[in-house]
Formats: C-alpha cells, structure tokens, sequence
C-alpha cells in the first residue's frame, strides 16, 4: 500500500530490476477526485499538423474539455508550447529552425497567432484566457515569481485560463537547452497545482521506445522514478518539439518533490484529458515523492540556477543529508565559481558529486577565508559577521 496526501491507495509497483508492472489495484480515481487546480502542458506534436501550421480542430476540442473540467469546478492553467512550430510556417522554414535568430524570428510570429486560436476556442465556450510569456530570469528571482503568482491567482480568482509560454523571442540559453516539459514542473510550484498532466503524442511512459520497439510494453503507473526507469527513458523522436521522454521523467520527478502527481496522456485521444481526469486507466501515473518538499525549497531546489560550488568534508555531509542542519564554515574544504551573498551554490561531498544545494549567506571570496574555520572566528576574519552559517538549514535542500 502507498498513502498519498492521506489517502491510502493499492499501486502498480515496478518489479525490482524489471519493467513489467504486477498489478495490485490502484484508486486513480481517489488520488484525481481532489485536485482542484491543473497544469496541462501540451507539447508541440499534439499541437500542429504533419504540413505545420495549429490544429484548429484538437484545439477547439482541448478547449471543449477543459470547459467541461472548469464546470465541475476545477481550475486548469496551460503550459503551451507551438509558438515557434505555429510561426516557422510564416517564415517557410521546413523542419526545426536551425539558428537561434531564425527560432526566435519564428516565436514571434508564431505566439501571436498561437494566441489568437486559443481565443478563438475558448470563447466559443463562454471562457477568456491570458497570455503569459515567462524566462528563467522571471522564476529564478524571487521577487518576480512572487508577482507571477499573484498574476496568475487574480486570473483565476476572475475564471480566465491562463496560457503560459517560455518567452522564446528574448531567451538564448532557454531556447536553445530549455524546454517547456521543464517549465510545467516548475509552474506546478509557482500555481500551488494539485496534478501535472503532459499531452504528449504517445499514449504514456513506455519500458522502450514504442517507435522502434514493437515489444514496448505501457506502465501504468510509477511509484518512483529511479536511475532504471530513467534509462527506459529515450531522446525525441520530434522534429517539431524540443522534449523527448528524458524531459518529461525529469519534469515528473521535479513536480514529485512539490508533493503533485504528473499524468502522461496522448493528447491526439479523443476526450482523453477528461478521461485521464474521471480516473479512468489512461497513459501513465507518476506518483508525488513520499517526502515533498515546501514551495520555497522547491524554488531553490529546481529554479534557482547554482553559480558555484562548495566542497564539503564527510562529517559535513552527514550532518547535512541525515540530520538536516546548517552549514558551517567549519565542514567546508573548498570552494569553486564565482557568487554573491544570496545567490545559489551547489554543495557537494568528498566524491566531488552534488547532494545539496543552498542560497549562500557569503561570497566566494568570503567564504574562501572562511574555510574550516569555526563559527566563532568569522568576525575577526572578515571584520563583520551575517550570520554563523554559510548556509542556513532554511535555504538549503538534499536533492
């Protein structure tokens, strides 16, 4: 048996060193009845048509979906990606666009009419929407993901479906690495969601690539995404999206640790968002971590991006990862990169691997005087004090 969010439930549980699932029983329907609020991230493939351009028609059916969602009383924010696939048409680009100029050429045309078709959908059923473009920059400070939020509550409070994107015209490093798999996970947070559901165009998480595998077999549900259910994990096979299945486990995983479950359905199914919805056994379940962590830790966790590194001693990383304390200036053996008070850091052990990372109290300069000495002897060192700690046990995460 598994508890989840105090429901007790019977699993799917993944045979240790296999893929094939044993069936126990599993109350899909016991997990999905409570969830209030939805991320639904729909992937480019679902999206558009194999000639480019959107499709109008599984829009209009999306939206006579979540119209019928929002009338039982559910609230659902959409991460879309397509902007890019809606606009390369424009611009009579044949497959992805190969610069980052001709890609963000393409988003900026393409969002634009991306929009206009969710309006056009929506309002057939009574429903507004907003446009939202976001960048790692707008999540990674605090700040801004703050006010984010509150744009997105208002929107909700008012029962407009907000429609968020990846501000593909201005972001480099984002568009060119990033993916919008990755950023439903982090809006899980940043919404206070209940449920993560992925409108990919396979039916769900297979043991093996179901296009070159006519033997893949369909898992139900995952309990946990451990290293063995990632290497069942494969590339894209998309010439249209920028996420395969890797994106996708890891995106479950991330909103694991915020305690929200992610579904994996075939968005070209007909009705399958509300059929994933009513609990029916569609596509796969992955199920929240066991220990989840709060919505601060979470940011800190998987939005910040770490700019250096502190090497810690064994008793550092014990006392760390088992007891949860802060760190001292005592346990750390080293310090690489460059970062200010206040940015974050990874915090790795005597192996050189990271278990932890953390928002720094000290810069690198700083902290560099400080190594392996006590607590104590920060203020003669530097000639001021913050604080004891290099990291406070509030802003650092075992991960």
């Amino acid at each position: 048996m598994f508890a989840i969010r105090g429901q007790t439930c019977y699993i799917y549980a993944l045979v240790p060193n296999s893929f094939h699932p044993v069936t126990v029983y599993v109350m899909r329907r016991e997990i999905l009845k409570k969830v209030r609020r939805v991320v639904v991230k729909i992937g480019s493939r679902v999206l558009t048509l194999e000639n480019n351009g959107l499709d109008r028609e599984f829009m209009k059916q999306l939206a006579a979906q979540i119209a019928r969602l929002k009338g039982e009383g559910r609230e659902v924010v959409i991460v879309s990606s397509g902007a890019v696939a809606a606009g390369r048409k424009e611009l009579g680009i044949a497959g992805k666009p190969r610069t980052i100029p001709q890609k963000q050429a393409a988003a900026a045309i393409g969002q634009s009419r991306l929009m206009w078709a969710y309006e056009e959908a929506f309002s057939a059923h009574g429903h507004k929407v907003a446009q939202i473009l976001l960048t790692g920059d707008d999540l990674s400070d605090r700040l801004r993901f703050l006010n984010a939020r509150s744009t997105i509550e208002t929107l909700l409070a008012c029962g407009v479906i907000p429609i968020i994107n990846e501000n593909d015209t201005v972001v480099v490093d984002e568009i060119k690495f990033g993916d919008n798999d990755n950023l439903s996970a982090l809006v899980t947070n940043l919404t206070e969601a209940g449920l993560l559901v992925i409108l990919t165009d396979i039916d769900g998480f297979y043991d093996a690539d179901p296009r070159t595998n006519s033997n893949a077999q369909l898992i139900p549900l995952v309990e946990s995404i451990t290293r063995k259910v990632e290497h069942a994990a494969g590339g894209s096979a998309s010439t249209v999206g920028t996420g395969g299945m890797v994106t996708k486990l890891a995106a479950a995983k991330k909103a694991g640790r915020f305690g929200v479950p992610t579904m994996m359905v075939n968005g070209k199914i007909p009705e399958i968002l509300e059929r994933a919805m009513a609990g029916e056994e569609v596509g796969t379940l992955f199920l929240s971590a066991r220990e989840s962590l709060r919505s601060r830790k979470h940011w800190i966790a998987y939005t910040l991006r770490p700019k250096g590194r502190l090497l810690v001693d064994e008793g550092a990383c014990t006392v760390l990862s088992r007891h949860g304390r802060s760190l001292l200036p005592s346990g750390i053996a080293g310090v690489e990169g460059e970062f200010d008070r206040g940015d974050c850091v990874k915090v790795c052990g005597p192996d050189g691997a990271e278990f932890a990372r953390g928002i720094v109290a000290y810069s690198h300069t700083e902290v560099a005087k400080l190594v392996g000495h006590k607590s104590s002897e920060i203020e003669a060192i530097l000639g001021y004090k913050y604080g004891d700690e290099i990291i406070h046990r509030d802003n650092l995460v075992i991960i």
